[in-house]
């Protein structure tokens, strides 16, 4: 059986992959964030392989927020993703050290302001 048999095209030219066949091209990656009801932010729950933009994100709603924990859903292609390496950790945050007006130590604190 050659991949000519196992594929049908749509008519809008996208290809119709039945159960069970692998194609020889794979979907991409994407890294899923999730932000909860409670929750200010959305968090990395997990990965998933699919097609498109769309179907990523239907794909997650159905596997990550099942139980209807989720407000908001973000999907990201990972090669989209550009990110630090744990390595340079001290060469990269290292610039903050210099500037010590980030730190609260920094600052004084007068006398006639209460709760501090």
């Amino acid at each position: 059986m050659s991949m000519a048999d196992d594929v049908t095209a749509h008519p809008e030219g996208e290809p119709d992959i039945r159960p069970g066949v692998t194609p020889d091209r794979t979907w991409p990656l994407y890294e899923v964030f999730v932000r909860g009801k409670r929750g200010l932010n959305h968090v990395h729950v997990g990965s998933l392989h699919a097609p498109d933009d769309h179907m990523a994100l239907h794909n997650a709603r159905n596997l990550y927020t099942r139980r209807n924990e989720g407000v908001s859903i973000w999907v990201v292609r990972a090669d989209a993703i550009t990110a630090s390496s744990p390595d340079e950790k001290d060469p990269f945050f290292a610039p903050s050290g210099d500037k010590v007006y980030r730190h609260p130590t920094f600052y004084e604190i007068p006398e006639d302001v209460p709760h501090l």
